[in-house]
């Protein structure tokens, strides 16, 4: 059989593995499936400046298509796998049977859709990809009325795009908070203040019952008997791996495609990388399934090492960003389990740092606008050390000697 690495989803982690890859020496065939119709580009721009039409196509692009001609990179655009047959080690793809020496799962994650009276609505909008975002742009008009359901990352980010266009926003979030799940209380209050001084009505605690409208979207039914009138909703509630195709095929799946340090699957020819993957953390002693740029760069080098014949291991601190007015946010680990916080900086100036610990030992960090502290922060979480939390909020002590 011909050497060949077939890899499913043509995402930033598959735009990654096979560039890594090709620079690991690999000299086999190289086949790319990937259901939309352009090559890897980059996620983080859909919801920041490729709304805002800072950036065109080419500026969002991974690499150019020249790249993957240049090596030898078979990218089969528009094109789904409707199967795999790991026994066989083959993939079906629009009829055609093709087998594989190794397999990358790269299928990363789609939106959670809302299910409300009304959620088919024209006018109700995601953002997952460039054809999303291509539909929502149109609507961030000045006077334009959006609906925001859902206060996490990409919504607040829409917000922003939209709210700097003119548009009038209302944030709807279900929690008591704006990014309960993600961030520090201090960093979520800032934001929230934020958002409002751009004129974002943010409200929190809030249900939404139904949208409205006589085929296009024309308001949003709360909790309570209100009605906000809106031209357009973008919902933004999360993400979901996508596993089917490795669940079909008889791997293990848990809330993502199962995979060890080496994002290896339990099939010895079978790896999966980025967002739809689950794999274990020594530093958080877990499981993880994360959602981030970094997870996806980092586990495609991983693979593409050990695939070529190399030992790797994933082991790091996650970490994410996010952009809204002109504020950069950085987040370096994971808050969950924290029982204490500590700000370093004060918020009124615009740079802090608010660092979340269990007990005396840093678990994660958020930082707006503090960016050479980040590097530190990423340290400090992966270090698990006991510190001093008064030192830590020294800002005549660096980070380093913390």
């Amino acid at each position: 059989m011909t050497d060949r690495v077939v890899v499913v989803g043509a995402g930033h982690a598959a735009g990654q593995f096979v560039a890594r890859l090709r620079a690991e020496k690999y000299e086999g065939e190289i086949v790319v499936f990937g259901e939309e119709p352009v090559v890897p580009y980059q996620r983080p721009p859909l919801s920041k400046a490729y709304l805002a039409g800072e950036v065109d196509l080419d500026r969002v692009l991974l690499r150019k298509e020249d790249f993957y001609t240049e090596q030898n990179v078979d990218i089969r655009t528009n094109t789904k796998v409707t199967s795999i047959d790991t026994a066989a080690a083959t993939v079906t793809a629009q009829g055609q049977t093709l087998e594989y020496s190794h397999l990358v799962l790269a299928t990363g994650a789609q939106v959670r859709k809302i299910s409300l009276p009304g959620a088919d609505l024209d006018g109700v909008h995601y953002v997952r990809n460039l054809a999303d975002v291509d539909g929502l742009r149109p609507a961030l008009t000045d006077g334009a009325r959006l609906a925001v359901v859902g206060g996490g990352y990409i919504g607040l980010e829409v917000a922003a795009v939209a709210a700097k266009a003119g548009v009038k926003v209302t944030v709807l979030e279900a929690q008591d908070r704006i990014l309960k799940r993600v961030a520090t209380e201090a960093i979520a209050q800032h934001l929230t203040q934020v958002h409002e001084s751009h004129g974002v009505d943010v409200r929190t605690g809030v249900q939404v019952e139904a949208f409205l409208g006589d085929g296009k979207v024309s308001g949003v039914q709360l909790g309570g008997g209100e009605t906000l009138d809106v031209d357009a909703i973008l919902v933004g509630i999360g993400v979901v791996p996508c596993t089917d195709l490795a669940e079909a095929a008889g791997l293990a799946v848990d809330d993502g495609i199962v995979v060890d340090n080496r994002c290896a699957t339990a099939d010895p020819r079978v790896w999966a990388i980025g967002d739809c993957t689950k794999h274990p953390s020594r530093i958080y002693d877990r499981a993880l399934r994360l959602e981030s740029v970094h997870n996806a760069m980092t586990q495609a080098k991983v693979a593409a090492a050990n695939i070529s014949g190399k030992e790797a291991a994933y082991d790091e601190v996650p970490w994410f960003w996010s952009d809204q007015y002109d504020l950069k946010l950085q987040i370096a680990g994971l808050a969950d389990g924290h029982d204490n916080t500590v700000v370093r900086g004060n918020p009124e100036d615009g740079s802090f740092t608010v660092f979340a610990l269990k007990g005396n030992t840093v678990l994660a960090a958020d930082s707006i606008n503090a960016m050479r502290d980040h590097m530190e922060c990423r340290k400090l979480a992966g270090a698990a050390k006991t510190v001093d939390p008064a030192r830590l909020a020294d800002t005549e002590i660096a980070l380093k000697e913390v």
